[in-house]
Formats: C-alpha cells, sequence, structure tokens
C-alpha cells in the first residue's frame, strides 16, 4: 500500500477551524467590519493573506489588512491551548507508515503553531516531513504548498487528505486527488463540488477504510 500521503494539519488532524472562525471574526470586529461567523468559516483554510480581502474587501485589505492578521495571530493564540488532536489522527499516521507510506504534514501556518500540533500529535520523528508558512509564497487555494510537500516526499503515487474546500483547489491545482474528511465543517456536496474524489466522515471512518487511499491515489 506504499503511497505518499500529504495530510493537511487545521481541520484535518488538529481541531482547530471553528477556534480560526471565532479568531477571524473578533480581529475583524475589533477592527470595525461585521462579518457573519458562517461566512467567515467558508473561508477557513484560505491563507491567511487572502481572507481579509475575501471577506472585507481589497480596500480594507489594503487599509487594515496586516493590523486585522496580527489581531487574529493574538486572538487564537489566546485559545491554541484548547485545541485537541481529532481522534485516530496519530494512529492513521503510524499505520501510514506501517503500511511503508511516506506521510508529509502540509500546513501553511506559522512554524510556532506547526511546532505545537507535532508536539500535540507526538508526531515529530514519526512523519517524513512537514511545511509551514515559511516554505511558501503563495498560499491556498493555490498550489504551492501541496507542491512543497511533495518536494519533501519524492516519487510515486501520492494523494491529499484534507477538510476544506481551499485544500481540495490546491491539492487539485497540483495534479493530486484529495480524500476529504467532514471534520473542517465543510459538507459533502461543498467538498465534492470543489473536486473531492472521495468524502468520509473523520479519520476514524478513514482508518477503517484505508483502501480507500489505493482506490483514489494517481
Amino acid at each position: 500500500m506504499a503511497l505518499t500521503a500529504i495530510l493537511d494539519v487545521d481541520g484535518t488532524l488538529v481541531d482547530t477551524n471553528y477556534h480560526h472562525a471565532l479568531a477571524w471574526y473578533r480581529a475583524l470586529h475589533a477592527h470595525g467590519h461585521s462579518v457573519q461567523m458562517w461566512k467567515v468559516h467558508r473561508h477557513i483554510g484560505m491563507g491567511g493573506d487572502k481572507i481579509v480581502a475575501a471577506l472585507a474587501g481589497d480596500e480594507v485589505e489594503e487599509a487594515e489588512g496586516d493590523e486585522i492578521r496580527a489581531a487574529e495571530g493574538e486572538a487564537y493564540g489566546e485559545m491554541i491551548g484548547e485545541v485537541e488532536p481529532m481522534q485516530g489522527a496519530r494512529k492513521l499516521i503510524e499505520e501510514l507508515r506501517a503500511d511503508g507510506s511516506t506521510v508529509v504534514l502540509a500546513s501553511s501556518a506559522k512554524a510556532d503553531e506547526v511546532d505545537h500540533y507535532l508536539e500535540l500529535l507526538d508526531a515529530r520523528e514519526l512523519v517524513d516531513g512537514w511545511t509551514t508558512a515559511a516554505d511558501v509564497e503563495r498560499t491556498k487555494p493555490a498550489a504551492d504548498l501541496v507542491q512543497a510537500a511533495l518536494e519533501q516526499a519524492g516519487d510515486g503515487p501520492a494523494l491529499m487528505i484534507g477538510d476544506s474546500t481551499w485544500d481540495v483547489k490546491a491539492a487539485s491545482a497540483a495534479g493530486l486527488p484529495t480524500l476529504a474528511v467532514l471534520t473542517g465543517g465543510f459538507s459533502r456536496e461543498e467538498l465534492c463540488d470543489a473536486g473531492a474524489v472521495e468524502v468520509v466522515e473523520s479519520i476514524e471512518k478513514l482508518r477503517r477504510d484505508r483502501e480507500a487511499l489505493i482506490r483514489i491515489s494517481r
């Protein structure tokens, strides 16, 4: 079953999407921009450099984008201690490695956040590599993050495992199929419309059907 599994982190391996949605909501409102939470959530997984413009417009991005991003980082930092791994996340990585697969974590989070997640998952010595914000010039839905992860993995059949429409679009742009999980709060229909080849409820459900990885890998 040897393949390369590119695993998204936020919303896929660690339960962070709603924390990030609340952090962006608070940051935008603190700067006078009233954006409803459901709209914020629909953009979680998109690169942080794109979210302000997507939610509040280009003029707000130009005038206040960096300040809003800093406020989001501060708000999220106050909540990161509440973040927990998704059930079965480390077990999935262990089982993939036992099957002979290469596992690279694809994250565009800040390096300190990725370090925190690696500790939560106890995965630093288990995975074959990981990415951070420093590894990409263009964020999701651009392909850069997935391509950076692939560069650490080498050749062979590969696929993406992610939770957001933005993960799916980034993987598609890099030429990879995506197996999506519902743990990020995006619907099955949204994920399929974005291009996901298969959708499962959770990491635990995926562990019970790891053959799905073979079915969709290129």
